[in-house]
This record gives structure tokens, C-alpha cells and sequence, in this order.
């Protein structure tokens, strides 16, 4: 059976399983997220380093629900890797959020290293009225597909403001690949995306549906960034989108990669090496990998330990990881 096809249909039955064997992986697999998103073509550009390395090492991404896939994944050792949002992470390592009432161990979950900033970016049609997060009760409002980090965020963001799905004329559950196209066709007023920019999707809405960019930040907001480490405050750039000249503040969290503690070390080494070794040829494969800085991406985000075969690599290279 392909491999790809199997992780498809071990990951239906939700994997409760086992944990991964410690062999050294000749093929490895990234589950990235939405092709609509940021996660996948980053997962791809990361394995277009790993496999021009050279070696025995060969790397493949594939699309996937998002970062709570992408854990539950790992840990089970359907996948060697996973993209996942810093806030994620936090909640997998420490039993918390999404994961606290889960029986499901992430005590082996290991950090690989941090990538770029995703702001939690509210869209709207231009045309629905909606300027600030607190006009969105009663709208038609896509809060994102469960499974995926978006969600998990936007959950933390609806108990934040004390709202319900009740709240909403609609609280539609579409995947990211399908809600620009929702957007414009008016079955929802406001979509969110936890993303990095510039991305795709955000881009197809404001040109073809003239929608905006809205403000995220309001006394809640300001507590949830105070309160919990992985949040910090984030600018969608202007410019980044037709009709949205001004940068608009919001709130984010960081991409990371992680793995679990029963991928072989040398592995770990391997796609760790292939990254920082090239690191200005992956700053160029995408805009948001553009002004990644080699000591935020080994300590911001990342609460899991560091994995053996990444800590290698840093004491090598002499790079320090700020605790």
C-alpha cells in the first residue's frame, strides 16, 4: 500500500497507537496542512533541501487537517515530522486546550526548530460592515475546520470574548481551501486564517471579492497576549493585498516543526543540516521564510524539548538556544 495512502487511513481511526520504532527513517513524511495555506509549500520546500543533500535521506509533504493532525501524527508515528503552531505545541506538552482531556501521552513530542510568525488574520467582505472582531456576533462566519490550529485559536478566541457558536447567524466549519471561495460567493460575511503572509488565499479574497483586512485587538485580546507565552502581538503588512493599503495589528503564534523522541537522531541531524546549512537559498523559497533569523527559530515557540539530533546540530555550530 502507498505510504501516503496509509497515513490517510490511519489517521481516520485517530491514532491512539503506538509510538515509532527507533530506526533511522530512509524516507520521511511532513504533514503540512491546506494546500490553501503557508504549511505546505514551506513542508515542500524544506524536503527540496533535504533531498538535494544528498544521501540516503529522502523527504516527501502531503497535505493535512493542520496542526492537531499533524501532533496526533507524530506522536503515533504515522509521520516523522509535522508543522504545527507554537500555541498547539504548548497545549500537546502541557495537557491543556484541545488536548486536556485526551489520554493520548505527548511526552515524546520533541521541537525541531521555530519558522515564521502566523497572525491570526480576520477577513471580511468589504461590504458586510464588519471593521473590528466585536461586530462579529450575529454575522455568517467561517470559524475553521476542527483538527486545525486556526480552530483551536479561534475556540480560545470565542471563550476569550465569551461566545458561542450561538452567536453567530452561521459558524460555518470549511478547511481553509474552501473559504475565500465562500467568502465571495456571500455564503459567509468574515473567515478567519492563523497564517503567515503574504498567502494566497487571503490574496484571491481581496481581489476578487473586495474584502479587508480587520483589527484584532481589544482589551481580551490584550489579556490572552499577557497571559499565555506563545501568543504574541503580529502586523499583516500593507500593501501585502489589493484594497489593503495599511498594516493591521492583530495577534499570533509561531510555525514549528516537530517530531517525537523515537525518530532516530541522525535523521533529525540530517533535516536539520539540510535547512541551516542552506539557509539563505530557503529564506528565497517562499516571502514569509524571508527574514527568518537563525536564534528565533531555535528558541521562540518551542515548548517541547529540543530533539537530540537538532541539539547536535546547534552545539556544533555553536548556536545557542535561549531558555
Amino acid at each position: 500500500m502507498n505510504r501516503l495512502v496509509a497515513v490517510a487511513l490511519v489517521s481516520v481511526l485517530a491514532l491512539a497507537g503506538t509510538h515509532a520504532t527507533a530506526v533511522r527513517a530512509e524516507e520521511i513524511l511532513i504533514g503540512s496542512g491546506s494546500k490553501a495555506g503557508l504549511y505546505y509549500p514551506v513542508s515542500r520546500a524544506i524536503c527540496r533541501l533535504v533531498n538535494r543533500a544528498g544521501g540516503d535521506l529522502k523527504c516527501s509533504a502531503f497535505a493535512t487537517a493542520g496542526s492537531l493532525f499533524n501532533l496526533s501524527n507524530v506522536r503515533g508515528g504515522a509521520i516523522e515530522f509535522g508543522l504545527a503552531q507554537s500555541d498547539s505545541q504548548y497545549h500537546a506538552v502541557n495537557k491543556s486546550g484541545p488536548f486536556r482531556f485526551q489520554d493520548a501521552d505527548y511526552g515524546e513530542l520533541r521541537a525541531v526548530f521555530s519558522l515564521y510568525s502566523e497572525a491570526f488574520t480576520l477577513v471580511a467582505r468589504r461590504d458586510s460592515g464588519i471593521r473590528k472582531l466585536a461586530d462579529l456576533p450575529g454575522r455568517r462566519v467561517n470559524i475553521g475546520n476542527p483538527g486545525s490550529g486556526q480552530r483551536a485559536t479561534m475556540d480560545v478566541v470565542m471563550k476569550a470574548q465569551s461566545w458561542s457558536k450561538s452567536d453567530f447567524t452561521l459558524a460555518e466549519e470549511l478547511p481553509a481551501s474552501q473559504q475565500s471561495l465562500a467568502l465571495c460567493h456571500g455564503r459567509i460575511e468574515a473567515m478567519i486564517y492563523t497564517v503567515g503572509h503574504p498567502n494566497a488565499s487571503i490574496a484571491k479574497a481581496t481581489e476578487l471579492c473586495d474584502a479587508v483586512i480587520v483589527q484584532v485587538k481589544d482589551a481580551v485580546i490584550d489579556r490572552l497576549v499577557a497571559r499565555y507565552p506563545y501568543y504574541t502581538y503580529a502586523t499583516v503588512p500593507g500593501h501585502h493585498y489589493p484594497g489593503n493599503p495599511e498594516p493591521v495589528v492583530t495577534f499570533g503564534v509561531k510555525a514549528t516543526l516537530v517530531t517525537s523522541s523515537a525518530v532516530d537522531a541522525d535523521t533529525v541531524y540530517a533535516l536539520v543540516k539540510a535547512i541551516f546549512d542552506n539557509l539563505g537559498q530557503f529564506r528565497r523559497m517562499h516571502p514569509a521564510l524571508g527574514t527568518l533569523a537563525v536564534e528565533k527559530m531555535v528558541s521562540e515557540g518551542l515548548s517541547a524539548p529540543l530533539h537530540a539530533g537538532a541539539r547536535r546540530y546547534y552545539r556544533e555550530k555553536g548556536i545557542a538556544r535561549h531558555e
